[in-house]
């Protein structure tokens, strides 16, 4: 198995972690980017977007005029769409914008995604990220530690909730904290670092890795 720089806090000493290379030496293949960004992107749309037809607007229960003698054409109802304030035709409707992905093709995106990262370099580990307080400042230090000074975004990937740590990096705009439950895709390309717990790695071996293929990503 392939081995990582592995980061430590307030520690000059560093060591090596074992990746998975099923999961960080994949081939990328950026057609399963684009496939996986574009499902996460219209999953997230909210589709309530409407408009009114000719039976939902108000007014027009009796014709504007006579049908004939006037020289004007006939008008059935002022709700009708070339009225003013009348009905839109095949106007938005709510709706879902949700479209599926195969699973092997979901998985094989994100396995891409963090391989991508490591094979430019982006990809760090690091033992723990306890930081004592909830304190911006405690946590730009951390990060400044680990070659991290908000030149570049980052994405932080935790095991389990922090709230030390997720509250002290909400404010910073050139950071997020994902928990691992919840990493995907779109996330990993969008930041230009990401930052690993090493507790995290380990459950992103387990729910990716080859062992990992019967079960849900």
């Amino acid at each position: 198995m392939p081995t990582h720089e592995l980061l430590q806090l307030g520690s000059a000493s560093k060591g090596q972690v074992e990746l998975d290379a099923s999961v960080f030496e994949v081939p990328v293949r950026p057609h399963l980017f684009h496939a996986e960004v574009r499902r996460q992107l219209a999953k997230r749309h909210r589709g309530t977007h409407s408009t009114k037809n000719r039976a939902a607007v108000s007014g027009g229960g009796s014709k504007p005029w006579r049908q004939k003698g006037t020289g004007r054409a006939r008008q059935g109802t002022i709700r009708a769409p070339q009225w003013d304030g009348g009905g839109v035709v095949f106007g938005p409707v709510p709706r879902s914008h949700e479209h599926r992905l195969p699973k092997k093709m979901r998985r094989g995106a994100l396995r891409g995604a963090l391989s991508l990262r490591r094979r430019e370099g982006d990809l760090l580990v690091v033992a723990d990220l306890s930081i004592g307080e909830i304190k911006t400042r405690r946590a730009v230090e951390a990060l400044g530690q680990l070659g991290l000074d908000g030149k570049s975004s980052v994405l932080i990937v935790i095991a389990d909730t922090d709230r030390i740590l997720e509250r002290s990096i909400r404010n910073l705009p050139w950071a997020k904290v994902l928990r691992v439950a919840g990493l995907n895709t779109y996330d990993v390309l969008r930041h230009q670092k990401l930052l690993v717990q090493r507790e995290a790695l380990e459950v992103i071996h387990a729910r990716l890795g080859d062992r990992a293929e019967g079960m849900a990503p």
